[in-house]
């Protein structure tokens, strides 16, 4: 049996993709693999939560049929119409029962027949709406762009069971499924990664959404999501994390990321990070050639300042920093400040380039880009560390 009893009668017939490292295309790398979780209620209704992504529906498939017959599926719910979710869903519904009765948002409902077409036996639902299936209710929160504008929670009161689809989840597939059965530095770290990477530009509206729940007053003692582990020792764990995350709550701690060509630029780098260490900020450093861009950003969630550098070519800057400005621009994050730098020959251009990038995302910078022509001296290096320390005395002024 490959199935898990998440709860009493509530059972994960989920899949296991070990080896994509790749997610959203080539924008987000998934190292650890992922899952895609879907959750089977049996009760006098028999509910389906939850589809998987394409490539593994036979083995979805096998797992609902160690559960339950696929003709004794009452409700199939659609928290979320991303594919990864739902490119299962036509193929499931020809093997469900004509008068299945598919859940979903009203923006679920346009969702799938946008990507599915029509003929389906909808039910929409939204933040209070309940469905009784026997001995347990469903109800309903909407969560809409939390990440897509479909997006809804569902929970069990009587199971203390939060169903919240991409939220409080991660890419990271292991043999266990359950947070106090696996890695929990590593669990933290893959759930950082996620929020850093997917939720933060909704930030804003998933702490409203938090505080609305909160106000519910609804209680939770396990939260099942659709990508990863599940929280079942201390689900608050993760809820709390989510608040400081998308509130915007830094550590006295820079990020100094940068490319060179001939070595220059890297003096320079490691000479800010320098003034910044003595000063007591916490760096973390990077070649962007050598990093991972999805972990740099995970990285700028909670520090509070990001050094960006470059020698000019071309008049502008090495093309390998443009995605990570790129995705910068797109995230938005809260409260941050920034500063640039770099080398240059005959002409500059680069550190005022990345200045120009780091304002588009809203950054604020808290100096002018430092720039140093062919090879740095020492007088020039010794400019450079103090240009960290500078940074420095900022990030703890803020």
């Amino acid at each position: 049996m490959s199935i898990f009893q998440v709860k009493e009668d509530v059972y994960w017939v989920g899949a296991r993709d070990w080896n994509i490292n790749s997610f959203h295309g080539p924008a987000y790398s998934t190292k650890q693999g992922t899952t895609y979780n879907s959750y089977l209620i049996k009760d006098e209704k028999n509910v389906l939560v939850d589809g998987v992504y394409k490539p593994f529906i036979d083995r979805f498939f096998e797992h609902i049929e160690e559960v339950v017959d696929f003709k004794d599926i009452d409700y199939y719910i659609v928290n979320h119409v991303e594919p990864d979710h739902s490119s299962s869903f036509p193929r499931t519904m020809e093997r469900l029962r004509d008068d299945v009765t598919v859940v979903c948002s009203a923006k679920g409902k346009e969702g799938i027949i946008e990507h599915y077409g029509s003929g389906y036996n909808f039910e929409v639902v939204s933040t209070g709406d309940t469905i009784n299936i026997g001995e347990r209710n469903l109800a309903f929160v909407d969560a809409s762009m939390l990440h897509w504008p479909d997006s809804m929670f569902t929970y069990i009161p009587e199971d203390k069971l939060l169903l919240p689809n991409d939220a409080f989840g991660m890419h990271y597939c292991t043999s266990q499924l359950f947070d106090d059965q696996v890695d929990d530095c590593l669990m933290m770290d893959e759930a950082k990664k996620y929020f850093a990477n997917i939720l933060t530009p909704f930030s804003s509206i998933l702490l409203k959404k938090l505080k609305e729940v909160q106000e519910m007053d609804i209680e939770i003692d396990m939260i099942a999501p659709s990508h990863g582990i599940i929280w079942r020792e201390d689900p608050n764990k993760i809820i709390q994390k989510y608040l400081e995350w998308a509130e915007g709550k830094a550590k006295e701690k820079a990020l100094v990321i940068y490319e060179t060509m001939w070595d220059s630029t890297e003096l320079m780098a490691k000479k800010i990070a320098d003034g910044l260490i003595d000063q007591g900020i916490e760096v973390q450093f990077y070649r962007k050639s050598d990093a991972d861009k999805n972990d740099i950003i995970k990285e700028f969630l909670d520090a509070k300042a990001i050094i960006v550098g470059s020698p000019t070519i071309n008049n502008v800057m090495i093309p390998e920093l443009t995605p990570l400005l790129e995705e910068l621009e797109g995230l938005r994050f809260k409260n941050k400040l920034g500063a640039s730098f770099g080398s240059y020959g005959w002409r500059g251009g680069a550190a005022k380039r990345i200045a120009d990038r780091l304002e588009g995302a809203k950054i604020e910078l808290i100096d002018e880009p430092l720039e140093v022509k062919y090879v740095p001296d020492k007088e020039q290096l010794k400019e450079c560390y103090e240009f960290g320390v500078s940074i420095a005395e900022k990030i703890k002024q803020s």
